[in-house]
């Protein structure tokens, strides 16, 4: 009989100390360190931001050009050398000044001409910090 009166001390829970029993209504925010270091996180990504959205930016122009290209009329029946003039003249009508005519090569294959683009960003983030962005975007052009 003294054996069940043991078990049955064990089983019960231990005691609530005092730090445990504060009501979750008590408990506060952030403490200031903690806003600080969102602060800082969100502020550097809103850096990052402004730097590289305009490389982006300035690419999906270079994406809508070459997806137009294919379906052009002129293109179909240009040369390579015109091909590539066509391409760097819409670039500077789209003001997409970034992109140098070495970046741009035209191909000639089997019944059409292969153009592509391929161009790597480089920008400052903060102080020495940089960033590198890499691009390839290829069309092909079916010849008449």
């Amino acid at each position: 009989m003294k054996s069940n009166t043991a078990i049955k001390k064990s089983t019960t829970t231990p005691p609530i100390s005092a730090s445990m029993s504060k009501p979750i209504s008590k408990q506060k925010g952030l403490t200031v360190i903690s806003w600080i270091v969102v602060i800082v996180f969100l502020l550097f990504q809103g850096v990052i931001a402004m730097n590289v959205l305009p490389v982006y930016i300035t690419d999906s122009s270079v994406k809508e050009i070459m997806a137009a290209l294919p379906d052009d009329i002129k293109a179909r029946e240009a040369s390579t050398q015109e091909l590539k003039n066509m391409v760097i003249k819409r670039l500077n009508i789209n003001s997409v000044y970034s992109i140098k005519p070495e970046y741009i090569k035209v191909k000639k294959g089997r019944g059409e001409n292969i153009v592509t683009i391929e161009y790597e960003p480089r920008g400052k983030l903060v102080g020495n910090l940089e960033f590198i962005v890499s691009f390839k975007h290829e069309a092909r052009v079916t010849v008449r």
